[in-house]
């Protein structure tokens, strides 16, 4: 068989190994494992490999290079538009020649992958949508669009649409789905946690707008304001880090507040192991990794009710969903750290909840969806 994948995410290139970003190649690593061959229709960087970048592992694999393309501004506009139709036909001649057409979603090459799929009903689809399903949500015009071409079953055929959290009245291509960060092997009963001495939380995730971090850290601020032992790990690089830097300055807070960086998965992994609590206030999510991974073990999570995140947490019985409101958000913290049985419970639900989700799972529902 052979596999084409269509991807925006930046890709770079060392000799023969083609890297990227570890999380989506990890995933991606599990369903080259049912393939003979694999061609990569994505943009290239030629950024230095970090530490937060992963290999792929296959024995026949092809990687064509597209143009990335962007609309934040009249200039990138007019550059995007001027590549798209060399884009569109590098598409096009790749989903041509392949078995079996795997696209991600949302994003702008997903999109041109979304119409020119249009072009092929009888090729065998794939579609992961890695981002908020949510019917509701606001959300930017192309996204809507794309949701909008993978759900049409006139336009888009032979096509499963992977997407997160179960959503009523959905066309017989969407398929909910999950991702996972463990093998079984990983399983392990978790510690039963006190929380009446330090509370440690960690943040796991970009240091960007959209995860507003600040807002984590005033939350912990305020935790911290009223009398509680708090400390915070934030796990992460991005834009925000400087401004991070200076709030965490300017208020004195670094006796309690760490920026860490980018961590690999094993430091990561142990810190879930110890922390009390993940808090990640995103705007937006579609799977969030972070918050599946503390669950794993035992870490209790502190998300907003976006997305998929009220099933993942069962709507209040797994973690605590919070408003984008720094008083709020730390009273509702602050009403459940006198009843420690009830935390211990809810991260022992969290756990049993999350360890079903493994990777063994998830390779056992990728061979079904190959074939």
């Amino acid at each position: 068989m052979k596999f084409l994948i269509i991807t925006h995410v930046e890709h770079k290139l060392n000799g023969r190994c083609i890297s990227a970003y570890a999380p989506y190649v990890r995933e991606m690593n599990i369903w080259l494992k049912h393939v003979d061959d694999v061609v990569i229709v994505a943009p290239k960087t030629s950024d230095a490999i970090g530490s937060i970048d992963l290999e792929y592992k296959h024995n026949s694999i092809q990687f064509n290079k597209i143009e990335h393309i962007q609309f934040t501004s009249v200039l990138n506009m007019l550059s995007s538009l001027f590549k798209m139709p060399l884009i569109l036909i590098s598409i096009y001649k790749q989903i041509k020649k392949a078995d079996h057409i795997h696209l991600r979603c949302p994003g702008n090459i997903g999109l041109l992958a979304c119409i020119v799929q249009i072009f092929f009903p009888k090729k065998i689809k794939t579609a992961k949508y890695a981002g908020n399903w949510d019917p509701k949500a606001k959300q930017p015009s192309s996204y809507r669009f794309q949701k909008w071409i993978l759900s049409n079953t006139f336009l888009t055929k032979n096509m499963s649409v992977l997407v997160y959290g179960q959503w009523e009245n959905q066309t017989k291509n969407i398929k909910p789905f999950f991702t996972a960060s463990y093998f079984d092997s990983e399983k392990v009963k978790p510690e039963i946690r006190s929380y009446t001495e330090i509370l440690k939380f960690a943040y796991v995730g970009g240091l960007v707008s959209g995860k507003r971090p600040l807002l984590a850290i005033k939350i912990i601020e305020n935790l911290h304001k009223t009398g509680n032992n708090v400390r915070l790990d934030m796990y992460g690089e991005g834009e925000r880090k400087g401004e991070l830097k200076e709030y965490i300055s300017k208020n004195k807070l670094e006796g309690f507040v760490k920026l860490q960086g980018n961590k690999e998965k094993q430091i990561i992994k142990e810190a879930f192991h110890k922390t009390h609590f993940l808090i990640l206030p995103s705007k937006s999510e579609g799977w969030p990794k972070a918050v599946a991974e503390a669950m794993f073990f035992g870490s209790i999570p502190i998300s907003m009710s976006i997305s998929c995140i009220p099933f993942m947490l069962d709507y209040g019985k797994r973690g605590l969903l919070i408003e984008p409101n720094v008083e709020m958000a730390a009273n509702k913290i602050v009403s459940f750290l006198n009843k420690e049985g009830e935390l211990q419970e809810m991260s022992k639900l969290a756990s049993n909840w999350s360890q079903k989700y493994t990777l063994d799972v998830f390779e056992t529902e990728i061979a079904k969806l190959l074939g």
